[in-house]
């Protein structure tokens, strides 16, 4: 073949595409053979492969694992000669076949009003029998007499020999496939033994017989009063050729019919659909640039915001490096002085006490010197302590978000209270009791003042929790700018911490390898593994699969994993508990963190603990990172 000759060459993954479109052209020129019989297929890129034959779906799904995987080992000739075979499966072998020509349009010999045992059936007889020692008669068997006939080419289903109290009765039915090649095989038959002289004439005529004798069942034969009359109409009933075609006439215009209605009606639904496509489309992009304009916003007033933190953060540090370095000037000349007067003998009294009061000066200028070093180091500890502040705002901020809910609780109480007190103001109102109609009055006006109190607390409330929404809108907004930041950060950051990005509902491929690696070689482990995740992370992207139920847990209700699943359970039978669990975890993960997308999403996680990571563990994270780089910025 001509992939031998390209075993020890390659390609470069940007030439895949070119030399994919090569090989489909040679696949369609019948280069290269795929299709082995009716039912099995055969990978001509595959020459090793203990497996040669497979099924249209096991072949098109090995050519797709090959062709899509992602294994550094694999070559690039390898995957484009693949996804040509995916493509040569897909748009050439999946035509459906053309029923054969009708007999009476491809045998002119054939009467088109001459009735015929429908289905075909042939019968055979003076099948030779002997008589066993319990007096029954026995004889050839059917998958002998019907094994003989496909060697001949007649392409029999069933030779059933027919039986009665005697045992074998040495005539047999010959059941050919219902439809036009299965007639013109019976025809073959029936020529066969006539051309030979064993046909029904011969059969009938006067004379010794010898040999068997076959012909194809008619109207005659299925009236026959004898044990082959009442198996054929057991087995069928009796048409005629034209019968039969304009039976498969009427099948097709009702199927062409009905085709055309289901069409028009997926036409029509399908308009409907562009409609409103076009309009949820409109309407998003009227929402998109409403939202794009509020990001733009934001972030400009962020940016801001950053800018003049950061150069207020650069003009701290900077006077604090000028006052250190003047510090350590003065410290060194003190010391330089120190060693002077030392080394200086007083060769009087006066001049001694000079020298004590200078030492006694520099005493007080070191202590003067260290208070300097202690207000440097307060205002390192300033620094830490806005971080902490940030932190305490963000807990004021959750304090706000559940003083809202406090409200929002007391906001619907009061606006039942409301309800409550109009529906006894109406009750009132239609009292018609004279007797009452003071009493009933005076109820009416405490009624009338209670509700307009109540309306009253209601509006101040109202208005106070209106400003908490906004507030906590722009807080969420805040927090979630900071997640994004944070994640980036972390993104950024060497791993080896407990604190790092994962991304979740991403299938871990290790088990669905160490599971094949059980059953086959490395190479072709690798293979099936890589066949395997492809399909499993297509499932997990499929938002109409949800094995999901929901239960009771606490008073609240909770999704857990169904157990009558088929895809898992057959996952965790077929190929091990491993993969199961890889599998259930991504689809927890995706169903908890993304349900509607169906797609991975990446989370700071909290390795150590198994977790999503709290802003305050990401905090803590940047301030290490932070003093590390002082640490090291103050070593330079």
């Amino acid at each position: 073949m001509d992939h031998s000759s390209d075993e020890d060459t390659d390609i470069s993954e940007s030439e895949i595409s070119d030399y994919e479109d090569k090989s489909y052209e040679k696949l369609k020129n019948g280069s290269q053979c795929v299709k082995t019989s009716d039912e099995t297929f055969t990978c001509p890129y595959c020459p090793k492969k203990r497996k040669r034959d497979y099924m249209y779906k096991e072949l098109l799904q090995h050519a797709s694992g090959v062709g899509q995987s992602s294994s550094q080992k694999r070559r690039a000739i390898d995957k484009a000669n693949h996804l040509a075979l995916v493509k040569y499966l897909e748009k050439d072998l999946m035509k459906v076949d053309v029923p054969s020509k009708p007999a009476e349009e491809s045998d002119a010999s054939v009467n088109p009003n001459e009735q015929f045992v429908w289905p075909w059936i042939g019968i055979v007889v003076n099948i030779p029998t002997r008589r066993a020692g319990d007096g029954r008669c026995v004889g050839e068997s059917g998958s002998k007499l019907r094994d003989e006939y496909r060697r001949r080419g007649f392409n029999p289903f069933r030779v059933s020999p027919l039986w009665n109290f005697r045992g074998h009765t040495g005539t047999a039915l010959v059941e050919f496939n219902k439809n036009w090649p299965g007639f013109h095989n019976a025809l073959a038959f029936e020529k066969a033994y006539e051309s030979d002289h064993h046909g029904k004439k011969d059969w009938f005529a006067p004379g010794e017989k010898s040999g068997l004798y076959a012909w194809v069942s008619r109207a005659d034969d299925y009236k026959m009063n004898n044990i082959i009359g009442e198996n054929l109409r057991k087995m069928g009933d009796v048409k005629t050729v034209s019968e039969l075609q304009e039976e498969e006439d009427r099948k097709q215009h009702k199927l062409v019919s009905n085709l055309h209605n289901i069409i028009q009606a997926k036409n029509q639904h399908l308009k409907e659909i562009e409609v409103r496509c076009n309009e949820t489309t409109l309407k998003m992009d009227v929402a998109m640039g409403e939202k794009d304009k509020l990001i733009h916003a934001y972030n400009e007033e962020i940016k801001k915001i950053q800018s003049s933190a950061r150069d207020h953060f650069q003009r701290i540090f900077n006077d604090h490096g000028k006052l250190k370095m003047q510090l350590e000037t003065q410290k060194n000349d003190l010391e330089l002085r120190k060693v002077e007067l030392e080394k200086r003998e007083a060769h009087n009294e006066s001049e001694r006490k000079k020298l004590s009061e200078e030492i006694e000066e520099n005493a007080v200028k070191n202590s003067s010197l260290q208070m300097a070093s202690m207000e440097q180091q307060k205002a390192d500890e300033n620094i830490l302590k806005l971080a902490e502040d940030q932190k305490r705002q963000k807990e004021e901020l959750h304090a706000k978000i559940l003083r809202l809910e406090k409200d929002l609780d007391m906001k619907q109480k009061l606006e039942l209270e409301i309800e409550q007190l109009q529906g006894k103001l109406n009750v009132l109102k239609h009292m018609k009791d004279d007797d009452e109609d003071a009493e009933v009055l005076n109820k009416v006006d405490s009624l009338l003042k209670e509700l307009r109190e109540k309306e009253e607390e209601f509006q101040d409330l109202d208005e106070m929790n209106n400003a908490l929404i906004a507030k906590q809108r722009k807080s969420n907004d805040e927090l979630q700018e900071a997640r994004n930041e944070l994640l980036n950060f972390i993104k950024e950051m060497p791993s080896g911490g407990n604190i790092g990005v994962k991304r979740m509902g991403e299938l871990d491929t290790r088990p669905f390898l160490e599971a094949m690696k059980k059953k086959y070689n490395e190479e072709e482990a690798e293979d099936r593994a890589s066949e395997l995740c492809s399909l499993w992370e297509e499932y997990l992207k499929d938002p109409d699969w949800h094995p999901f139920k929901v239960i009771m847990v606490e008073g609240k209700e909770t999704e857990i994993i169904r157990d009558d699943d088929e895809k898992l359970n057959g996952l965790r039978s077929e190929i091990s508990e491993g993969a199961y669990n890889a599998v259930v975890t991504a689809l927890k993960e995706i169903n908890e963190y993304n349900p509607s997308g169906r797609y991975i999403s990446s989370q700071v996680w909290n390795y150590g603990q198994g977790r999503v990571a709290t802003l305050q563990e990401g905090v803590q994270v940047l301030m290490k990172q932070w003093k590390t780089y002082k640490r090291k910025r103050g070593m330079m």
